[in-house]
């Protein structure tokens, strides 16, 4: 608690505030004042978001203004608010705000490169919000600490306090609103942690593209060579497992930026999912679970507080929270130079795509912009088979510019730099979903492991003449039949028929881009005249 400290400059009159508090403090008030928290078996806090256990990517909206109006693709993901809306969500946190005893503040950054960081304030009603970004932000030195001054970006999070699903453009009682000109998030109706850190991530995608720096919905590690990969995949395809590798040192796990310096990472944190984690499997996330580390919405025995990874009564996206420092192989600074390599990861339930394939520059563009994976049959009431999923730029849910915008800044780098890009599939082999098996992490490692030894420079390859990529017909550790996805199927034609399915779903899907995306991008898609 910082005696001197107030918020009064935003209308906030409650005097108990917890400024940067340390975790032991933050521990003490979560388990005396937040329902349904405790202390795991191995000291992490055990906490409950409430009634939402994951984002509300429906009730987020941005304000419209004539100075970033033009520069938003707005639609389905991007949903406009108008000003005043806004203040009437403001002026009802604020209040909420007033009403309660004490409140929790972080100041912290957001980048590793102090070029381009910023100055974040979270305002917050919960110890478990306060230690989850204290987590996930890069935390202030004393000296700058004591030299703060005001932030570049403030957060409300009044989210144990509804919205008012009268007031206009309010589609329930949660609502996530980002206001660009005043530089303010307004949080209502969620107790989900992840809601505060996306909206950061959100503001540097806006922003970054404006000094020409490519913000990236990625994971990033480097070689003993200093040689950097980045790492993108949509939730569920592996991003966090495979850049946890004992072999390089971790840069971050899921917010990067590409400067003309090389890469940085936004966050100061992980944030991991926990289902079905083992120390098998994830031995650097498992091990990192200690004091310190905020553990959401997962299950324990109530006598040993031991945690059930593998229990999803109250949610599938059970979450672990922890700094970088948990992980003993980190590079810090969290900053290298250019990625040698790029690698798409995705999950085909389809069984269709191989497991490792290289991708020309303009058909890295198409698969970014794609960014393609999919849930398997069966989290859903009435899905029988594989659904397909596609989210621009592997995080579509919090690019603001045109997907295209970001495409051309990849492209461009990839260029310049002599980045090669890869596509991975850790999803299943043998056939689809139900009939096939999930491609063995053993395998998809040592492919990792072959792109960075350079083992695949020197091989033959085949090309795909649908999608056009080449694959290669050796690795290391990996049987050359599993390299071919046809050849671990035993119903030919039933894969060719997949193949033609999952083919007409990327093109189904590109058509929304066709008009904003350069012609090359287009062509470098998948072909359904081809013969499969």
């Amino acid at each position: 608690m910082t005696a001197a400290f107030n918020l009064r400059q935003y209308g906030i009159e409650t005097e108990t505030i917890y400024r940067n508090s340390s975790v032991p403090v933050l521990y003490e008030l979560g388990l005396r004042m937040e329902k349904g928290t405790a202390i795991s078996n191995v000291g992490a806090l055990m906490t409950y978001s409430g009634e939402k256990t994951g984002r509300s990517p429906k009730d987020k909206r941005i304000v419209r203004h004539p100075d970033s109006e033009n520069n938003i693709d707005w639609g389905e993901i991007n949903m406009g608010l108008d000003e005043h809306t806004f203040m009437v969500n403001h002026e009802r946190a604020i209040d909420y705000l007033n009403s309660l005893d004490q409140l929790y503040v972080v100041d912290a950054f957001a980048g590793w490169d102090p070029k381009y960081r910023l100055k974040i304030r979270i305002i917050c009603t919960r110890a478990y919000h306060a230690l989850f970004m204290q987590n996930m932000l890069i935390m202030p030195t004393a000296a700058e600490l004591a030299n703060f001054g005001e932030p570049d970006y403030v957060v409300f999070n009044a989210g144990g306090f509804p919205a008012n699903r009268y007031t206009s453009e309010m589609t329930s009682k949660t609502s996530v609103d980002l206001n660009l000109e005043r530089k303010e998030i307004v949080i209502l109706g969620t107790q989900y942690a992840g809601e505060m850190k996306k909206g950061v991530f959100t503001v540097m995608n806006y922003l970054m593209p404006l000094e020409g720096v490519l913000p990236m919905h990625c994971s990033a590690n480097v070689g003993e060579k200093d040689d950097v990969t980045i790492l993108f995949g949509l939730s569920g395809t592996g991003k966090t497992t495979l850049s946890a590798d004992p072999k390089r040192r971790l840069i971050g796990d899921d917010e990067h930026c590409w400067t003309d310096d090389g890469v940085f990472n936004i966050e100061g944190g992980c944030y991991a999912k926990a289902i079905n984690l083992s120390a098998e499997k994830e031995p650097d996330i498992f091990n990192a679970i200690r004091f310190g580390t905020v553990l959401e919405n997962v299950v324990y025995d109530k006598d040993t507080r031991e945690v059930d990874y593998t229990d999803t009564t109250i949610t599938q996206n059970t979450r672990a929270s922890y700094p970088l420092s948990f992980i003993d192989n980190i590079q810090v600074p969290c900053m290298a130079g250019h990625p040698e390599n790029i690698i798409f990861l995705t999950c085909d339930a389809f069984g269709v795509l191989p497991p490792v394939s290289k991708l020309t520059p303009e058909q890295a563009s198409y698969h970014f912009i794609a960014g393609y994976t999919a849930k398997v049959a069966g989290t859903e009431m009435g899905v029988t088979e594989p659904q397909a999923t596609f989210s621009s730029n592997f995080g579509a849910a919090f690019m603001m510019w045109h997907p295209n915008k970001y495409a051309e800044m990849l492209a461009e780098k990839m260029k310049k730099h002599n980045t090669t890009a890869w596509l991975v599939n850790t999803g299943w082999t043998g056939g689809a979903h139900g009939v096939g098996s999930r491609i063995n992490l053993k395998y998809t490692r040592a492919m990792i492991d072959a792109i960075h030894n350079k083992d695949f420079n020197n091989v033959e390859y085949t090309t795909d003449e649908a999608f056009g990529f080449e694959i290669p017909l050796s690795c290391p550790g990996v049987p050359a039949d599993v390299l071919l996805p046809k050849n671990t199927w035993k119903d030919k034609e039933k894969y060719e028929q997949t193949k033609r399915k999952l083919i007409g779903l990327f093109n189904d899907n590109f058509k929304q881009f066709e008009a904003g995306v350069n012609k090359e991008i287009i062509e470098a898609g998948p072909k359904l005249e081809v013969s499969v």
